[in-house]
């Protein structure tokens, strides 16, 4: 009998044949082995599937493929979810690369540290050619290191916990605090705690979601890059700007209705005064009071 758990690898997939092939090149090369392979296809027109039926003739661990009809990128991320078998779930893109020792690491780390509810790691990037230029450069700038303002001096490990919500930079970029979900892993029975993606983001689900999993325990972020992620045209960020597919705007919103008791008191009075009922009825009847004193 297999003492090491099982992890399920997911892939939310969608015409993703350019890079598909590196990706899971990337799985056959790790070091840890109890793994199974849950492929969640939203009706891909290209050769993604043959390239995964392939894959998973040649593969010694169990490969599934499921056909979902597409319903948002969340619903797709859920799905992967739902089919799975495994104690852990391990999300991995269509586009990005797992180092060798990815999961055997951070398993490892897992089993030293079994009160945190999710493991991330740091990640390198793959640039492609496409997207070489200022934009890219500027990205990286601001997103390389994605919890540089949140230590002083550097360790193997950073964990966090919820007083991460009161720091002031919080409603800060960015964002992402934690990092895109091919860095992470997690225990798959935490979604019966706190539920399952959103499948009303498409851009803020990943750390909102992480987000959540805080609020009940905490995070570790292992300070090396385990993961490759790729940089290129087609990306769902790139993608979702061309559509002018813009949720950021819903994040405040998220944090006045599911973290204001979390968050310090000059954020607090920003949610507040932004959306609070009493506040913008308040500043409508000052407005009414300051038109009328004028009209006098």
């Amino acid at each position: 009998m297999n003492s090491l758990p099982l992890i399920s690898i997911c892939i939310p997939t969608f015409n993703g044949e350019k890079y598909l092939q590196e990706t899971l090149n990337s799985i056959r090369e790790q070091t840890y082995c109890n793994i199974e392979v849950i492929v969640s296809d939203d009706k891909s027109m290209d050769k993604t599937l043959d390239i995964i039926e392939k894959f998973k003739f040649q593969s010694k661990f169990p490969v599934f493929i499921y056909h979902h009809k597409p319903k948002g990128i969340g619903a797709n991320w859920n799905n992967c979810i739902k089919k799975s078998n495994g104690e852990f779930i391990k999300f991995l893109f269509q586009d990005d690369v797992m180092e060798q020792n990815c999961i055997e690491e951070m398993i490892s780390i897992y089993d030293e540290n079994p009160a945190v509810g999710l493991i991330a790691s740091k990640r390198s990037f793959i640039i492609e050619q496409n997207a070489v230029g200022e934009n890219t450069n500027n990205w990286i700038k601001k997103y390389e290191d994605l919890q540089k303002k949140l230590v002083k001096e550097e360790t193997d490990v950073l964990i966090l916990d919820k007083l991460i919500f009161k720091r002031d930079d919080f409603r800060k970029q960015p964002f992402n605090k934690i990092g895109e979900p091919s860095v992470v892993l997690f225990r798959k029975d935490i979604v019966n705690k706190i539920g399952y993606f959103r499948t009303d983001l498409k851009q803020v689900l990943d750390y909102e979601f992480w987000y959540r999993i805080l609020k009940e325990q905490p995070i570790l972020i292992i300070n090396k890059p385990l993961v490759k992620f790729r940089i290129h045209q087609d990306q769902a960020t790139n993608e979702n700007s061309k559509k002018h597919i813009k949720d950021y705007s819903l994040y405040d919103k998220i944090l006045y209705k599911e973290y204001f008791n979390l968050v310090n008191e000059e954020n607090r009075l920003r949610l507040e005064y932004k959306f609070s009922i009493v506040s913008k009825i308040t500043r409508k009847l000052k407005f009414l009071f300051n038109v009328k004193m004028k009209v006098k």
